[in-house]
C-alpha cells in the first residue's frame, strides 16, 4: 500500500542587500562579492507534498508565465537534494508567488532554499542547515544565505556566508518599478564604468559575527555598486529613492542589481504611510513590511 501524503507549507522570504560591494573578478569568470544581506517580510509560500514508491518533482506556480520544468530554481534545488537520497520520491510543489520577479530580492533562491528546507523535514533526513547550504551552493549565489538568515554577511560567489547580529528593528519600503533588471547587463554596465576596484572601506571590514551592530551603524555606511552604474540607464532608480527620502526614509538604495529600490523607515506608521504614498505610481508594486525577524519558516500540514 503506498505511504499516505505528507505536506508542509514554508514562507520564503525576501531579501534586501543593505551593503553591496562588487570587487576583483575571479578565475571562473564571476566576480567576488562583499554584501550585508537582510530578509524582510515579504514572503512566498510553497506547500511541499511527497510520497513513496515513485519519482519525480511537479511544480505548479500562481504565475503561470513563470517556467515549472527544469528551469526553475525550486524543480533544480528538490531535484539536487533528491540526488543525494537514494530512495524513490515523488514531490509536488505549489508555489505562491508575492515576492515581484527580477527585483533584487532574491525570491527565486529563497524559493529554492525554502524547498531543500521542507525536504529536509518530510524526508526525516535530520541534516543540519550548514549541510544543506554546502549542497545548494551551486544552484546561485544568494541561495546559502538563506540557511543563515535573517542578516549574514555574503562575500566570494555567495557561498561564503558568515551570520551577524543586527540590533533593533526598522521598516521597509520597497518598490519595484514593474520590470524586471538584468543581472548580466548590470555587471557589464558597471565593467564600463569603472576604471578599477574599491578595496572594503575600514568601515565595512569591521563588521563580523562579533561586531555590535545597530541599524544606525548600518545606515550610515549603506552602499551598492550598481546603483551609480544603472542610473544613466534607469533613472527611475534614482527617482524613486529620491521619493522615499522624500517620504521620510532615513535611507534609501536599490537592492542587489535592481529592480527593486527599497526605503528603511524608523517605525511601521511612518513607513506605511510613506507606502501609502509612494503606492500612487501607475505600474509600480509597492510594500511596507517589517525588516527580518526570522529565517524561513516552516509549518506542518
Amino acid at each position: 500500500m503506498p505511504a499516505p501524503h505528507r505536506e508542509v507549507r514554508v514562507l520564503a522570504p525576501a531579501k534586501i542587500n543593505l551593503i553591496l560591494r562588487v570587487l576583483d573578478r575571479r578565475p571562473d569568470g564571476y566576480h567576488n562579492l562583499w554584501s550585508l544581506m537582510q530578509t524582510v517580510g515579504l514572503e512566498d509560500e510553497l506547500r511541499v507534498r511527497i510520497r513513496s514508491g515513485t519519482a519525480g518533482v511537479r511544480l505548479t506556480c500562481s504565475i503561470p508565465d513563470l517556467p515549472s520544468d527544469g528551469r526553475n530554481l525550486v524543480v533544480k534545488a528538490a531535484s539536487l537534494l533528491l540526488s543525494h537520497v537514494a530512495r524513490a520520491i515523488d514531490v509536488e510543489i505549489e508555489l505562491t508567488k508575492r515576492i515581484p520577479l527580477g527585483g533584487g530580492l532574491g525570491g527565486g533562491s529563497s524559493d529554492a532554499a525554502a524547498t531543500m528546507i521542507a525536504l529536509n523535514r518530510l524526508l526525516d533526513l535530520g541534516w543540519p542547515l550548514g549541510k544543506l547550504a554546502d549542497i545548494s551552493a551551486g544552484l546561485g549565489s544568494d541561495v546559502p544565505f538563506f540557511f543563515s538568515a535573517p542578516t549574514a554577511i555574503v562575500a566570494g560567489r555567495g557561498g561564503d556566508v558568515t551570520p551577524v547580529s543586527l540590533a533593533g528593528e526598522r521598516w521597509i519600503v520597497l518598490i519595484h518599478p514593474g520590470f524586471a533588471s538584468d543581472t548580466k547587463q548590470a555587471y557589464q554596465a558597471l565593467s564600463a564604468r569603472r576604471t578599477g576596484v574599491r578595496p572594503l572601506s575600514p568601515a565595512h571590514e569591521r563588521i563580523g559575527p562579533g561586531t555590535g551592530l545597530s541599524w544606525d551603524d548600518v545606515i550610515l555606511h549603506m552602499e551598492n555598486d550598481f546603483e551609480p552604474a544603472l542610473a544613466p540607464a534607469y533613472p527611475i532608480f534614482t527617482e524613486l529613492k529620491q521619493a522615499l527620502l522624500n517620504a521620510g526614509a532615513e535611507a534609501a538604495m536599490l537592492s542587489g542589481s535592481g529592480a527593486t529600490v527599497f526605503g528603511v523607515f524608523r517605525d511601521e506608521p511612518s513607513a506605511r504611510e510613506g507606502c501609502r504614498t509612494l503606492g500612487r505610481r501607475p505600474g509600480c508594486f509597492s510594500a511596507a513590511v517589517p525588516s527580518g525577524r526570522r529565517p524561513i519558516e516552516l509549518q506542518d500540514v
